[in-house]
């Protein structure tokens, strides 16, 4: 049994919220590279010049990629053989994120009531997934969730006959609804199967998969390709200004559903595809 205090929680998490967001991740500005060489539209191509000066600056500054620094989404994969020790865990989860986004300088985006929405100052509580897996680590991942693509999500329940060609048409039709607001170009996290709350968990886990690693089926892999070239074919292009590079990736993950239901979600992530991971 290895044991684990929670002040090393607390400094885990606080360290993944600032670096998270000063940091894009290698594979979203690879990606920006990427788009930027196939960008039919000249705004479009000087928009992802603009985005990739726009991430060095804050690279070499040390400072906020986007001044919306998000809701914290904390995944947590909890190691069966490790024993948190010295407080509550989960508070130790709240207090990393109240002590990341004060020292980081972070914007603080939360309301602690959703109806009264005044705003709770230190950016907490944060939304924490907790999964308990083989092992005696602790791994870490921080997403800050912009507001403007997290409200252009959206979830439906399709009858099981609509098919793929069904679970095509909500997702295309989600993004065009979405348009620039979700500031393109985005990664499209695409949850199909399980329950109400399973296929929207399905969905945000998709967002942090790598650019360029498709799903282990043959038949979702191909899915993701038609999807990605779809969505780059609605012609929305960077920040909704028009242009061939609507989206960056689409990512898909499955899981097992009831014979009467066909659950399809869609996690749509901005151009801040921000997410940094640590192991304890």
């Amino acid at each position: 049994m290895r044991i684990v205090h929670v002040d090393q929680v607390i400094e885990t998490v606080a360290k993944l919220c600032w670096e998270a967001c000063y940091y894009l991740p290698e594979d979203i500005l690879a990606g920006f590279r990427r788009a930027e060489k196939t960008e039919a539209s000249p705004i479009g191509k000087t928009i992802l010049q603009q985005l990739l000066e726009n991430a060095e600056e804050a690279k070499v500054n040390h400072m906020p990629y986007c001044h919306d620094t998000g809701m914290a989404v904390v995944f947590v994969e909890v190691g069966q053989d490790v024993h948190i020790t010295g407080g509550n865990y989960l508070d130790a989860i709240q207090e990393g994120v109240r002590t990341g986004y004060r020292e980081g300088y972070l914007r603080k985006s939360v309301v602690g009531d959703p109806l009264i929405r005044v705003n709770t100052g230190d950016n907490t509580p944060a939304v924490v997934h907790t999964e308990i897996v083989p092992g005696d680590q602790i791994k870490f991942t921080v997403l800050p969730k912009g507001g403007g693509s997290e409200n252009m999500s959206a979830m439906k329940f399709l009858l099981p006959g609509e098919g793929m060609q069904g679970v095509k048409n909500f997702v295309l039709q989600t993004i065009k609804e979405a348009g620039g607001k979700a500031c393109p170009p985005v990664v499209v996290g695409v949850g199909i199967g399980g329950s109400f709350d399973k296929v929207t968990s399905l969905a945000k886990h998709a967002v942090l998969r790598e650019i360029g690693v498709h799903h282990h089926e043959p038949h979702i892999a191909q899915l993701e390709k038609e999807l990605l070239e779809e969505i780059n074919n609605t012609g929305i292009g960077p920040q909704g200004l028009g242009g061939t590079s609507t989206a960056l990736w689409v990512p898909i993950e499955t899981y097992a559903c009831h014979i009467t239901a066909l659950p399809v979600a869609v996690n749509i992530q901005c151009h801040a595809a921000r997410k940094k991971t640590a192991v304890l």
